[in-house]
């Protein structure tokens, strides 16, 4: 029973339920992001550089059987022709820019959130007479020595 309750406490802890929530909105994100690159960036990429859909894009290293010309990947990949899927790649390359862009714009405004104060100025001084050590301006009694020093006008 022991064992159960070191779990519960443990997955109870306010790290482990941030991370969890963490991994669930990257993963809804990365769909997300993976939807805009293929279903909105890409078509219209792929129309100005001569109508290309680039996750067709691929270059045959083994043929299958029937043998090519295949039309699609999935033509292909149901030939069992081995591919190199170059243009699934630059959908995934265009995929992490992206991410990688939103993620430095998150951390950057977390980062500028999160600057510290400007230091604040010393409060004024003035020396001892007695000892010569810093004190307060206002002091009328210095905390070096514990001489009466009289009081300076601010």
């Amino acid at each position: 029973m022991g064992i159960m309750k070191e779990f519960r406490d443990f997955m109870q802890r306010g790290n482990i339920v941030d991370l969890a929530i963490g991994i669930i909105i990257g993963t809804v994100f990365a769909a997300l992001v993976g939807s805009l690159v293929a279903d909105i960036i890409m078509p219209p990429v792929g129309r100005a550089v001569g109508g290309i859909d680039f996750a067709e894009l691929f270059v045959i290293l083994e043929e299958g059987s029937p043998p090519p010309p295949y039309t699609t990947l999935d033509a292909a990949r149901e030939a069992g022709a081995v591919t190199i899927n170059y243009g699934l790649f630059i959908n995934a390359l265009v995929t992490f820019l992206i991410v990688g862009l939103i993620a430095f714009f998150i951390v950057r405004t977390v980062n500028r959130l999160k600057r510290p104060e400007a230091p604040q100025a010393p409060p004024p001084t003035a020396t001892c007479p007695f000892c010569l050590e810093s004190i307060p301006l206002k002091a009328s009694r210095c905390r070096h020595c514990t001489s009466y020093v009289k009081e300076t006008p601010a």
